[in-house]
């Protein structure tokens, strides 16, 4: 409970400085810290009075979300493994070496439209000094593209969603999340034994 009413003040006093407070969260979780940018983001777009205010959401989001994930990468590079290891748990590391090694540019585009902590990939990346301009390309349009799907679904039809969301639907849409979760959780968890097998 401590953490999610830090979480709240956090993003509370954030949002008092608009589109300059969205650019500080989205940079600094792509570098270091764990609250998501979606906190701010989706409020946002939903309190958007025009299109023009929708795009700067999604573009500050999009600019600021690369930039903190080219610092990240930069943090991985220099620092090297032992840092990681100290900062993730659950083997996340291993696993993401994985996912990036196994699938490259398109590790780190699965990455950035995910809800996983960007901060981790970038810094694997950084890691196994992988072709700056591909990681940067990637993040921009994973990153892009996962700003932009809130933008048009929340921020253009956000009231039509909120009317659509009785709570039915809400359950059905639960139990499609966790359908889709199961097979989801048990490709992530073999991620690093299929490779631990093939060596």
């Amino acid at each position: 409970m401590a953490w999610e009413e830090s979480v709240t003040e956090v993003a509370a006093w954030l949002d008092g400085f608009g589109l300059i407070g969205l650019g500080i969260l989205t940079f600094t979780e792509a570098i270091i810290q764990p609250i998501p940018p979606d906190i701010l983001t989706l409020p946002m777009y939903l309190a958007a009075d025009s299109t023009f205010r929708i795009f700067l959401i999604w573009l500050v989001a999009t600019v600021t979300s690369v930039s903190g994930a080219c610092i990240g990468y930069y943090i991985g590079k220099k620092a090297g493994r032992g840092i990681l290891d100290k900062v993730s748990k659950g083997g996340a590391v291993e696993k993401i070496e994985v996912l990036v090694d196994r699938y490259g540019v398109f590790g780190i585009f699965i990455a950035a439209i995910s809800p996983i902590p960007y901060k981790v990939f970038a810094w694997v990346a950084g890691m196994g000094e992988m072709d700056l301009r591909l990681f940067v390309t990637a993040s921009v349009i994973g990153r892009g593209l996962r700003f932009g799907i809130q933008a048009v679904a929340i921020g253009l039809y956000g009231e039509s969603i909120l009317t659509w969301l009785t709570p039915f639907n809400f359950l059905l849409l639960g139990v499609f999340g966790a359908l889709l979760l199961i097979p989801a959780n048990r490709w992530w968890q073999n991620l690093s034994h299929s490779v631990s097998d093939a060596e």
